[in-house]
């Protein structure tokens, strides 16, 4: 069983993860996106409330719509790419949010920038100096 976490406190856990996070409910609006003044693909708080389809280039919006259908139909439940992005590999996923009934509730949107984690080799414990 959950307890109960607070609002605020789940903001701050969202904002603090080393993603950026944006989640489309199931009408295709867009709800929520984390902040930072880090985020790879920059957000304004004109974004919330309004379609995910209308937040895209019309050029990909073939794009947005196949990735929305497959993930509502249950025909996936993550789409994944990646791309470059002024030197740095940004890896784009998008997750179907669903809930215990497997009821559709939207679309988590998860980008990171990779670059550095590319370059991990070996290992490095916990605390060790480096």
């Amino acid at each position: 069983m959950l307890e109960t976490i607070s609002i605020d406190t789940l903001k701050a856990i969202f904002d603090t993860l080393p993603v950026d996070l944006t989640f489309v409910d199931n009408a295709d609006t867009v709800r929520y996106y984390s902040r930072g003044d880090d985020r790879i693909f920059k957000r304004s708080p004109s974004v919330i409330g309004r379609k995910v389809q209308d937040c895209h280039p019309k050029s990909s919006l073939h794009k947005v719509e196949q990735v929305v259908t497959e993930l509502k139909s249950g025909q996936k439940d993550v789409v994944e790419f990646w791309i470059n992005l002024q030197g740095r590999v940004i890896y784009i996923r998008y997750f179907a949010i669903r809930n215990e009934q497997d009821k559709y509730l939207g679309i988590l949107e998860v980008s990171q920038d990779i670059t550095d984690l590319q370059k991990i080799e070996g290992e490095k414990r916990l605390l060790d100096e480096g």
